[in-house]
């Protein structure tokens, strides 16, 4: 949840850093109004899809906690997504998905988050759920609860924090930045013993203190009527208990009496990383705004001054990042550059203070200050572009500005900030001021690290088996019921809505490229996709990585333009452009305001026919895509899943290989491979380009046109793959992650073709088994258990034959537990599915459609699917036919035929000092043990 989150936050702060001169239109419809009890009501009416967003906001985040109880709002969060008083149990977690909506929250520094997204006849079921969160589940919490809840938890801070490379770095700055007792001093997800402590009288305390109706705001966008909903809010959140009010925390700046210098041995890490971090100011503090701006001045973009220093000229490392951070009370401005293998951090540090000392002497560069502010009326746009996304702006504004349209305020102390404000606040808070300076590099490369550190102290969690206390997820609760006058019994569902399927055109520009368009006008946007068939998949064997490369090349510049000029040109008309390429594609995709589509596809045109290939830039993307290679073996789960590929699909196949490639294939690939596979393979003969937004049929066959001309390429012949065979008995690999605290477990088999008929039927089948957190490995593996964060199932839809996968991580004392569990899942999965689960998922599929068009990006992902697989423009009614139609026995079948765990191959990645041994029990003979590259390591 806290990762979710995240992504949440920084699209608020994206959202207040927006400012252009139509800064008039940055704005969003709302009324405001109170209950009695002090709830705080926002509405949003928006008709253009049938569904609603419900956002409630509670101000309180790990800012209000306590030493020793630390984690605890975050923790709390998890609690209130199980009972309540009046909504059946697991309703909470399951009930949503099953209504063909989505529901998740999250904390931070300063705030807690609940959302959830649903079909419009939904609404009222929703108002129950949620209010009966917010003011009826506190008498329902046990131990057991508590229990459950503080394994998954640990399972989170494990998979995110304690599994991660880099992962401990915040706790380490946290507590070098802030002193003693500092509500920042300390993580979100706080420390485990204090997790571990918490006590039922503790989660009482807490909620009766913090989850008073009047330190919450709640936010409900969408399909509503404005009247009806009021009249719904009052009933089912007019009966929750007043409180007192809960006063605002005060600011609490710091400042650094001297520069600290600390450094960690990281065990995941496979690269030097430095973070330099100084204290700056809380949000809307007026310099937050200059700071902002200063951050992407100093490293975002080719031009910048840390990036050209460090990336271009002394080629130390792939990117640099610097930004700044305002929270409620205090604030942070961070300077972050993960090093190239083996480069030293104190080379790093020198090449960061060169990068400052140049931007004093040169200062801000008008047209860079021009770039960022004309991105930013895009990046509103594309943050506003669902009505969860509007929910959480307004929600969030109101609760810590006090104004659901702050962002108008907002807005226009961005549009203010000038040049002089920017090198104010670099010579206020940034030169020569004192920092704290991180160094976390590989365990073994200790000489890397900063000259003058101390080692920072970081409590390692010891797993012990059979050290976690037992509970019982299905215990029966005995609670005192809060007295209601309304009736708080579940309400009906609405009028369902009807399925309304965007209009497509379809059009041919001159060059033979196929067009797919949707116009669709609420948003002044547009936002475009260009398929090129091929990808990876054309790659000789002993290069794999030249389409990824190529790809990564046609960003760098043009004939005409030098990779920074490039990136002016996009940035200066608010648009993004990127190339990128996936295992059967080489992708365009960009956005743009409406009004500039002509020169976004002029810009487009140009890196198609003019490419640069400039022998500098090659050596950048050569040395990041060895970097990122690198990177990748960091991560568990994505180690556990490309060693599954390799091992179903053999040696040469294209799916055994990694996207992007190995490091040894990598160090083969030249700029002539680069230069061959443009010229051979990017032709428009194979492409398929897809347009959505502010803009109508005629206007974009106008805009593309000089596409149509300019761009010519022969016929492509893109080979056939052959299937593989299926396994004829299950193997179990696995992979060592010495001191791993999760063991990463996938398990997989080759299925059909995505374009087979049967695909479809086939994620119908699976739904109930992994797709989500109402399916059965969830609800066993995280509810029942508290094995686990979350376990899921995945079916890839690519040209040639797809994969099935079900995968998760799990805390390693219970390796050998959750295999059997998965296994035994899937084993009896067609077995045990019965009608109502095909009734359930009929249901929510149905449903979810409603969601399916919402967004730029949602109808993109449409056009895309039609062209790849040659579909109608009906082709969501006729799956939906297709869905209404099937029976029990076809599930069966399927099931039978696709989910067979007997043809189904594991990979386990986790400490093999400690669970390797006992894999032996699970009766598949002993594993074979591979590298983290996929091969057999003895």
């Amino acid at each position: 949840m806290l990762n979710k989150f995240s992504i949440i936050l920084s699209i608020i702060l994206l959202m207040s850093n927006c400012s252009n001169k139509q800064d008039a239109s940055f704005t969003i419809d709302y009324e405001k109004y109170q209950l009695d009890n002090g709830l705080n009501v926002v509405l949003h009416e928006d008709h253009s899809d049938p569904l609603v967003a419900i956002a409630t906001i509670v101000h309180v985040g790990s800012n209000r906690e306590k030493p020793g109880r630390t984690g605890f709002a975050h923790f709390f969060e998890h609690m209130s997504f199980n009972d309540s008083e009046n909504v059946p149990r697991g309703a909470n977690r399951k009930l949503i998905s099953e209504l063909g909506g989505t529901r998740n929250g999250g904390t931070w520094s300063d705030g807690t988050m609940y959302y959830e997204v649903v079909p419009k006849d939904a609404l009222e079921k929703l108002m129950w759920i949620d209010s009966d969160r917010l003011g009826y589940m506190i008498n329902t919490v046990t131990e057991d609860a508590l229990e459950r809840e503080k394994q998954v938890v640990k399972n989170e801070k494990r998979e995110r924090v304690d599994n991660q490379a880099y992962g401990h770095t915040d706790a380490i700055i946290r507590k070098a930045l802030y002193p003693k007792g500092h509500p920042y001093s300390w993580t979100v997800i706080g420390e485990l013993e204090d997790l571990q402590a918490a006590t039922i009288d503790d989660v009482k305390e807490f909620y009766n203190k913090f989850y008073g109706p009047s330190n919450a705001t709640l936010v409900v966008a969408g399909d509503i009527d404005i009247e009806e909903t009021k009249a719904l809010i009052k009933k089912w959140f007019g009966e929750i208990k007043k409180t007192d009010e809960v006063a605002d925390p005060k600011v609490q700046l710091v400042n650094l009496n001297e520069t600290k210098k600390l450094y960690y041995l990281d065990k995941f890490a496979r690269l030097p990383e430095i973070r330099i971090t100084f204290p700056t100011v809380q949000e809307f503090h007026e310099d937050s705004y200059a700071l902002s701006t200063l951050g992407r001045l100093l490293a975002d973009g080719k031009n910048s001054p840390l990036y050209k220093e460090i990336v271009e000229l002394q080629r130390l490392a792939p990117n640099t990042f610097a930004s700044q951070n305002s929270y409620e009370i205090a604030g942070k401005f961070t300077i972050r550059v993960r090093g190239n293998s083996g480069v030293s951090i104190d080379t790093l540090y020198s090449a960061i203070m060169k990068g400052l000392e140049n931007f004093n002497t040169s200062g801000v560069n008008v047209t860079d200050l021009k770039r960022i502010k004309a991105k930013q009326e895009t990046g509103f746009y594309n943050n506003i572009s669902s009505a969860l996304d509007k929910a959480f702006q307004l929600g969030i504004y109101n609760e810590f500005a006090g104004d659901p349209g702050f962002i108008s305020k907002d807005v226009e102390n961005i549009k203010n900030v000038t040049k002089e404000d920017v090198l104010r606040v670099f010579n206020k808070y940034i030169k020569d001021k004192n920092a704290v300076i991180t160094s976390v590099v590989p365990l073994e490369e200790a000489n890397l690290v900063l000259t003058g550190s101390k080692e920072a102290y970081i409590k390692e969690e010891e797993i012990v088996q059979d050290a976690e206390k037992e509970f019982d997820a299905n215990a029966n609760i005995d609670y005192v019921k809060t007295p209601s006058i309304n009736d708080r019994s579940e309400p009906p569902l609405g009028d369902l809505p009807l399925l309304k399927v965007p209009d497509v055109w379809q059009s041919k520009l001159s060059n033979d490229i196929n067009i797919y368009g949707i116009e669709h006008n609420e948003l002044p946007l547009v936002q475009f996709s260009l398929r090129i068939d091929g990808g990876q998949v054309l790659d000789p064997k002993d290069k794999i990585g030249v389409s990824v490369m190529m790809a990564s090349m046609l960003n760098e510049g043009t004939e005409n333009r030098t990779p920074a000029e490039l990136e002016e040109a996009i940035g200066l008309l608010g648009a993004n452009i990127s190339v990128s390429s996936d295992l059967e594609s080489v992708y365009i995709t960009g956005n743009t305001l409406s009004r500039n589509l002509g020169k976004t596809m002029t810009l487009v045109t140009e890196i198609l026919t003019k490419p640069r290939w400039d022998s500098e830039a090659f050596d950048i993307v050569k040395s990041r895509r060895l970097t990122s290679i690198k990177q990748s073996k960091t991560r568990p789960q994505l180690v556990s899943i490309n060693a599954l590929r390799k091992q179903l699909y053999g040696e040469m196949h294209p799916r055994s290989f990694p996207i992007g490639g190995t490091i040894e294939s990598v160090n083969q690939i030249t700029i002539e491979d680069l230069k061959e596979h443009f010229d051979k393979y990017i032709s428009p003969k194979v492409a398929h380009l897809h347009i959505v937004g502010d803009v109508n049929q005629e206007t974009a066959e106008k805009a593309l046109n000089e596409l149509g001309v300019k761009w010519n390429g022969d016929q492509v012949n893109i080979p056939k793959i052959a299937n593989v065979e299926i396994p004829s008995k299950p193997k179990l690999y696995f992979i060592d992650i010495e001191g791993a605290k999760q063991s990463a477990i996938t398990i997989g088999k080759p299925i059909m073709k995505g374009s087979d008929p049967n695909h479809y039927r086939l994620q119908v089948a699976n739904n109930r088994l992994g797709a989500g957190s109402s399916a059965r490995l969830f609800q066993t593996l995280r509810i029942e258990k508290g094995y686990t964060y979350g376990a899921y199932t995945n079916i890839s839809e690519n040209q040639f034959q797809s994969t099935f996968l079900a995968y998760g991580q799990v805390r390693t004392n219970v390796t050998l537990e959750s295999l059997q569990i998965f296994r035994e899942l899937i084993k009896n999965y067609s077995n045990t599915f019965e009608e109502s689960d095909l009734d359930k998922t009929k249901n929510l599929l149905i449903k979810q459609n409603t969601r399916r068009f919402e967004t730029l990006s949602n109808l993109l992902n449409m056009l895309d699917n039609m062209s790849r697989f040659q579909l109608k423009k009906s082709y969501i009614e006729e799956q939906q036919k297709t869905l209404v139609d099937m029976n029990l026995e076809e599930i069966h079948n399927l099931a039978d035929e696709y989910l067979n765990e007997q043809n189904m191959i594991y990979v386990i990645a986790g400490d093999a000092k400690t669970q390797l041994s006992q894999l032996k029990e699970f009766g598949y003979g002993d594993p074979i043990v591979l590298d983290r590259d996929g091969n057999k390591a003895f």
